[in-house]
């Protein structure tokens, strides 16, 4: 579907037998043998337990970070494929953006890096083609180890870029990269699709599987500055809709966070979930007879 824009999360990876995202963070401790010294609270925000996982770990180990993002970028290379990653690529979306550091999406290790420039730590530009689909791995991939975003240092410096990219221009020395800033981009009808950020802009965007917690602070300046741009600044025109699936079970306990999307724009879309395979079939299928009266 040539104009389909997909957001998916990790809890995709969830239908597969094999590696959790608990079972990593085990094996992040073991590796960094520091099981014993770390407490695991869910009051920690992850960003912040990475940064302490590590700290420790290079004090008192010297471990370096190379070792282990290249270590989690194996165990994440791991996981396996199922039927709901099958059921995505039959909609032929136009654009997979995802979270995600594994090819699960892709079905198989893509060949083809179709990035303006090589990033080798953030994740600006980072895309691969498949097919009829342009994949957006936005927060750093299994082949470029320093690439994947743990830590709370990370997830700064790639905001930093996000909002140099949006609001004030870049500074990249490749010709190929567009010095204007988006928003000047958009205002002269110049938008190229050369990042994901462009989509969130310009295309309607279908986000399931992804928890959307508040670390991710890269997504929610996104999403809150798109939203000052289309209802307080007014500067230029945001005609796209943004969509986000949750199952009813958790709308009670995530009204909070619900509440704080709708003030951003963004349609919240409730569905059952009998079981998980139901509720990701059914949103695939809502959103192919949406695109089909589209056409």
């Amino acid at each position: 579907m040539k104009n389909l824009v997909l957001l998916v999360g990790n809890d995709i990876n969830n239908l597969s037998c094999g590696l959790s995202w608990k079972d990593l963070l085990q094996d992040i401790l073991n590796f960094c043998h520091a099981g014993d010294q770390i407490v695991i609270d869910n009051n920690k925000p992850f960003p912040l337990l990475y940064e302490e996982i590590f700290l420790t770990a290079s004090k008192q180990r010297k471990i370096r970070e190379k070792d282990l993002k290249s270590f989690i970028a194996v165990k994440t290379a791991e996981i396996k494929g199922n039927p709901i990653h099958q059921s995505i690529r039959s909609l032929n979306p136009a654009h997979i953006i995802t979270t995600n550091y594994e090819f699960t999406l892709e079905g198989g290790t893509p060949i083809e890096n179709t990035s303006i420039i090589t990033e080798k730590f953030y994740s600006i530009f980072r895309r691969y083609q498949v097919g009829p689909t342009t994949y957006w791995h936005i927060h750093g991939d299994c082949l470029n180890p320093m690439s994947i975003n743990l830590g709370f240092e990370h997830y700064g410096g790639q905001l930093q870029l996000m909002r140099n990219y949006v609001v004030s221009g870049t500074f990249y020395s490749s010709k190929d990269v567009p010095k204007a800033s988006l928003l000047r981009r958009i205002h002269t009808h110049q938008v190229f699709y050369h990042s994901w950020i462009d989509l969130f802009f310009t295309k309607d965007i279908h986000i399931f599987g992804l928890s959307l917690d508040f670390v991710e602070t890269d997504l929610w300046w996104l999403l809150t500055y798109r939203a000052r741009q289309k209802f307080h600044h007014k500067n230029i025109p945001i005609p796209n809709r943004i969509y986000y699936y949750i199952p009813e079970e958790y709308v009670a306990v995530s009204q909070f966070k619900l509440e704080l999307l709708t003030a951003n724009d963004v349609t919240v879309v409730s569905l059952p979930s009998e079981s998980k395979m139901e509720y990701y079939e059914s949103i695939i299928q809502i959103i192919r007879n949406k695109e089909l009266e589209l056409c």
